[in-house]
């Protein structure tokens, strides 16, 4: 099973597609509430040289109070993170796939909200 949703571009630089990703996540009632610049973390932490690769923990409050309300330790699953990174002279992003990310738990209700959370990041992820 897939764990991601994913899209490539080229001919656009990493930062215009965060800024764009970004605004998709607005428009689809998604916040960025946590933001790791992995590429400054290793180079600081393991004098490591890796492409651009940025983590957004994105989070769409309504639907993470549905998941609260009916899962309550679901929230050690949550933001939905999104990367961007740099990848074979092409940037990509990616999404994770919450009813991947959500199977091991046996709960039918939280299954639904899953998949209508996938539903919203296929969209942002194309309309970047």
């Amino acid at each position: 099973m897939a764990y991601t949703i994913d899209r490539r571009f080229t001919d656009i630089s990493f930062e215009e597609i965060d800024r764009r990703t970004r605004v998709a996540l607005t428009g689809s009632g998604f916040g960025v509430l946590t933001e790791i610049d992995v590429q400054a973390t290793m180079k600081k932490k393991l004098d490591a040289d890796i492409p651009a690769y940025r983590i957004l923990g994105a989070c769409n409050p309504k639907m993470a109070f549905q998941a609260l309300e009916i899962e309550p330790r679901v929230g050690a699953m949550l933001p939905c993170n999104v990367i961007i990174r740099q990848v074979d002279g092409e940037v990509e992003v990616s999404a994770v796939d919450p009813v991947a990310s959500m199977a091991a738990i046996e709960n039918d209700a939280l299954k639904h909200v899953a998949g209508h959370v996938r539903k919203l990041l296929s969209e942002v992820i194309e309309s970047i």
